[in-house]
């Protein structure tokens, strides 16, 4: 008979209050893909989705800033060489979907940009691709929310006069929950 090792499930709370829920939100990402610096063909590869998002950026399809520096080795917690594609919430969904589609056989990196660096890279990272170790130890557990191209005026950035109101917030999720009361497949929302 083989022991088996149980583990203890720790389930930690849900946010659910619309403040704390949008006022906490990320609103900015690095994409980080990786590549193997032995290998032409990966370097290559990397080389050209990275022109290639630019030329994207140039044409209007997304806002995705490629840090200009590649690094042809392992840096800070990345462990090959990688580039680094700072994004706006607001391109967050187009930006993630094209380099889903078209990263071939490379990894990529997902992460927010939150004060917290650790738990960005770790707890609330994703991957595109294969999952690659990532070297934890001198990233910073808190700190101050990093800014990058504040200049855009998006993402952190963004004015608040873009913001959509909480009442307005509400109204919506209201209208929604209304409409999709009539769709079987659709689940409600808890009566709390």
């Amino acid at each position: 008979m083989t022991k088996v090792e149980i583990k203890a499930i720790v389930l930690t709370p849900h946010d659910e209050d619309l403040i704390t829920v949008v006022e906490n939100r990320t609103r900015e990402w690095h994409f980080h893909i990786y590549f193997l610096t032995q290998s032409p063909v990966e370097t290559a590869a990397a080389l050209e989705l990275r022109d290639a998002v630019l030329r994207l950026r140039r044409d209007g399809a997304f806002v995705a800033v490629p840090l200009f520096r590649v690094n042809k080795s392992p840096i800070g917690p990345h462990p090959a060489g990688s580039y680094e594609i700072w994004v706006p919430d607001t391109s967050f969904s187009d930006v993630y979907f094209y380099l889903a589609s078209n990263r071939g056989n490379l990894s990529i990196l997902v992460h927010p940009l939150t004060s917290d660096q650790r738990r960005d890279h770790d707890q609330r990272a994703g991957w595109l691709g294969k999952p690659w170790p990532v070297y934890l130890d001198d990233l910073p557990r808190e700190g101050p929310v990093p800014f990058q191209y504040e200049e855009l005026g998006l993402g952190y950035s963004a004015p608040p006069k873009n913001e959509e109101s909480y009442e307005k917030r509400r109204r919506r999720g209201a209208e929604i929950e209304a409409i999709l009361s009539l769709d079987p497949e659709a689940a409600p929302a808890p009566r709390d």
